[in-house]
C-alpha cells in the first residue's frame, strides 16, 4: 500500500498532467474531483469558479450533494459571518481550513454546520481557496460523513500542497476557454442588455429573453425550473446584504464575459441585510474595463508586470511609466519585454488588443507554471 508521501507525489503528478491537457474550467473541476476523492477522503463536494478579481462564486460543479439546498448554501455563504466562509478563510490568512479547526473543535458554533451540514449527515468539511498569481480562480468544499471522522493532518497537508498547482491550472483554463471561443466560432457580438428578477430566496422570479438565453448558456445543473445560476445568485445576495448595488464578472462556458449588476428593489434587502426583498440583476457584455484585470491576471504576470501592463494599455510611454512607478527606463523596457513574451504578442498595439478583446485572439498559451 502506498504511503502518504507516495500518494502526494502521485496526486501532484496527475495534476500536472491535467494542467498540460489544457481543459476548460468545468472539465478540470470534474477531473480534479475524481482524482482527489480517494486521497482526501470526502463523501461529497462542490467546486466554484470565481470572479478572479473579487473571488465571488460565479459557477458551480457539485457531486454527492443535495441540489435542492443550493440556494440555502449560497445564502449562508453570503449572509452569515461564519468562520468557515471562503472570505473569512482568506481574511484569516489561510488557503485551507476545516470546520473542526476553524471552530476549535466545536462545530456546533458554526451556523453552516447547525443549519446545513449536520442535517445533511456531514461531520466535517474541508475548504480550499485556489488563489494564484494575484487571481482568485476557484474555491472548493469537501464534506465527510460522521462515520469517517474529521479531516486529519495528512489530508490538510495534501490540501495545502495542491493549492498552488491547481490554482495555476485554473488560471490557464481561463485562457483555454477564451481561445476555444475564437477558434470554434462561438464568439457572439452585440448581445443587448438583459434583466432578471430574483426573489428573497434567490429563485428566479422573472427574466426577459436575453437573460434566459444567458442562463441556458451558463449550462449549470439546476434542481428546479426557478433556479438561478451561481453568478446571478451571488451578485443578488451581495446586493441584498449591502442594501445597495453589487457587480460581478461571469464567463460563459463558450468563453464570453458578462458583467452582472444587482440592486434591491423597493428600497433594500430587508432588515439587517437579510435579503428580504426582490433583487433586479442587469446583464450586459463585459466592457474592456471589466475584462482588463482578468486578462492581466490570466497571463501570469508578476505584480510589477501587471502595473506596467496596465499603464501601457492606458497609453503611457516607457518614460511616463518609469516616472509613475519610480523605475528606470531600462527596467521598464525589461518588464515590457517580459510581458510581450508571456502574452505571446509582438508589440504594445497587439498587447492592448489582446488584453481588452471580448475573446482572446488565437495565440499560443503560456506554459503551465
Amino acid at each position: 500500500m502506498a504511503n502518504r508521501r507516495e500518494i502526494e507525489r502521485e496526486v501532484l503528478g496527475a495534476i500536472a498532467e491535467l494542467s498540460a491537457c489544457r481543459l476548460s474550467t468545468g472539465e478540470l473541476f470534474r477531473a480534479l474531483h475524481a482524482l482527489l476523492a480517494g486521497p482526501l477522503g470526502f463523501d461529497g463536494g462542490c467546486w466554484h469558479g470565481t470572479d478572479p478579481v473579487t473571488g465571488f462564486p460565479t459557477s458551480t460543479v457539485a457531486d454527492g450533494l443535495d441540489p435542492g439546498r443550493f440556494e440555502e448554501a449560497v445564502h449562508l455563504e453570503m449572509f452569515s459571518d461564519d468562520s468557515t466562509n471562503f472570505t473569512a478563510i482568506r481574511a484569516a490568512g489561510h488557503r485551507v481550513q476545516t470546520l473542526h479547526r476553524a471552530t476549535g473543535g466545536r462545530p456546533e458554533t458554526s451556523v453552516r454546520y447547525r443549519e446545513l451540514l449536520r442535517s445533511c449527515g456531514y461531520g466535517d468539511e474541508l475548504r480550499i481557496n485556489f488563489d494564484h498569481g494575484g487571481g482568485r480562480w476557484a474555491s472548493a468544499a469537501f464534506m465527510r460523513g460522521h462515520a469517517r471522522g474529521r479531516f486529519g493532518p495528512a489530508e490538510l497537508r495534501l490540501a495545502e500542497r495542491i493549492t498552488t498547482p491547481i490554482g495555476a491550472a485554473l488560471r490557464n483554463a481561463h485562457l483555454v476557454t477564451l481561445r476555444r471561443a475564437r477558434t470554434d466560432g462561438s464568439v457572439r457580438a452585440g448581445h443587448p442588455p438583459a434583466v432578471a428578477i430574483l426573489d428573497a430566496q434567490g429563485r428566479l422570479r422573472s427574466a426577459d429573453a436575453g437573460a434566459r438565453e444567458l442562463i441556458r448558456r451558463m449550462a449549470e445543473p439546476i434542481s428546479h425550473a426557478c433556479a438561478a445560476p451561481t453568478g446571478f445568485l451571488t451578485v443578488a445576495c451581495q446586493a441584498a446584504r449591502n442594501a445597495g448595488t453589487s457587480e460581478v464578472r461571469v464567463c460563459t462556458p463558450d468563453g464570453q464575459w458578462f458583467a452582472l449588476y444587482a440592486s434591491p428593489l423597493d428600497g433594500g434587502g430587508g432588515e439587517g441585510g437579510g435579503g428580504g426583498g426582490e433583487v433586479a440583476v442587469l446583464i450586459s457584455p463585459a466592457s474592456p474595463l471589466h475584462r482588463l484585470p482578468v486578462a492581466i491576471l490570466a497571463h501570469g504576470l508578476s505584480p510589477r508586470e501587471r502595473q506596467v501592463a496596465l499603464h501601457a494599455v492606458r497609453g503611457s510611454s516607457t518614460k511616463d511609466i518609469a516616472t509613475l512607478l519610480h523605475l528606470t527606463v531600462p527596467t521598464v523596457q525589461q518588464h515590457v519585454t517580459a510581458i510581450l513574451d508571456k502574452t505571446g504578442v509582438r508589440n504594445r498595439r497587439e498587447l492592448v488588443a489582446l488584453l481588452t478583446a471580448d475573446h482572446l485572439p488565437t495565440l499560443g498559451l503560456p506554459p503551465s507554471t
